[in-house]
């Protein structure tokens, strides 16, 4: 490896930054020339390419969002496309890519791969904690802890006022952000795409809550639940429960933004050392994570076939500590 690219793609996650610096000063530190991509597989088709150095990353560590920026392309999932993404990095002289994103991202550096044979780390840059292969992606503590601090505030005004609140936050597919919020959050229910949370079963809850004289309620709700979002699930509750003043919170897009936590800069500078030693020890199509704080590398194809699961404990302290 003489010279290799790194870039971000899918949606930002505090923590990119952290993650980049720790790309460009492991290139530097090991004599290998960095560029960065800007605007992800975009800004790859167009030849946006920006020579990287020490002092390029200089105070970012602690900067939320992306300094490469970040776009989805329809272009590169085309044929045509990803051959100009090919002939800008020949161009460049790049050797290999440290991608850092999600699922979509390392789906696009796999078949890249198949059909270039450009060779890509990836880094697990997304708010989700949905990726197999890694115990927290970068970007998920911050992201945590975010949502908590206005969960802090909600009920703090549901207490006032007697009334529940349905909070909504973000997950599409994966409720690794409702659960920690719900538990440290002192929530009564918790719905996630990865259960059968119906919204009978809240009913009931909240009913039983009520004949209890409780008389505040917190809901976390991920966005991908199966019984809809946070205002449908409300509706239905309201119309069930008349007595009860409902309203509802979305937290939504706050939760990818803010200086990253201590958590996530240490997390993404390893993992950052990480994909640049990966490449240069011949690695290709595999994500650098920690598992049991280890470092492991994991194929994209597990990464992206293979499912993350719940720790089914964790709905269940939620049940106990609703009492």
């Amino acid at each position: 490896m003489k010279r290799i690219a790194v870039f971000t793609s899918g949606g930002d996650a505090p923590g990119m930054n952290a993650c980049i610096r720790a790309v460009v000063r492991t290139a530097v530190y090991h004599g290998i020339e960095v560029y960065g991509i800007m605007r992800g597989y975009s800004g790859m088709i167009k030849g946006e390419f920006v020579k990287l150095d020490s002092a390029s990353v200089s105070n970012t560590i602690q900067k939320g969002g992306t300094i490469l920026k970040s776009a989805r392309s329809q272009k590169f999932q085309t044929r045509e496309g990803r051959q100009l993404a090919f002939d800008q990095l020949v161009n460049h002289g790049i050797d290999g890519l440290v991608a850092i994103g999600g699922n979509g991202t390392f789906t696009g550096a796999t078949i890249f791969e198949q059909e270039f044979g450009i060779p890509t780390v990836g880094a697990p840059g997304t708010i989700d904690n949905d990726l197999y292969g890694t115990d927290y992606t970068i970007g998920y503590d911050t992201a945590v802890n975010t949502a908590l601090e206005a969960i802090d505030k909600i009920r703090d005004t549901a207490d006032s006022h007697d009334r529940c609140f349905f909070v909504e936050v973000m997950g599409r597919d994966s409720g690794y952000i409702a659960i920690p919020c719900a538990i440290g959050g002192g929530a009564e229910i918790v719905m996630i795409p990865e259960t059968q949370m119906s919204t009978e079963a809240v009913i009931d809850v909240l009913k039983a809550g009520w004949n209890r004289s409780k008389t505040s309620f917190l809901v976390v709700v991920a966005e991908g639940d199966e019984e809809g979002n946070a205002h449908a699930v409300a509706k239905q509750v309201k119309a069930a429960i008349p007595q009860l003043d409902t309203r509802v919170t979305i937290i939504g897009h706050i939760q990818r933004g803010g200086a990253p936590s201590a958590a996530d800069r240490m997390l993404a500078s390893q993992i950052g050392i990480a994909a640049v030693e990966g490449l240069m020890n011949g690695m290709r199509n595999v994500m650098a994570g920690i598992v049991d704080r280890k470092l492991v590398y994991t194929p994209f194809t597990d990464t992206i076939h293979k499912k993350k699961l719940i720790n089914q404990s964790f709905m269940r302290m939620v049940e106990i500590l609703s009492v």
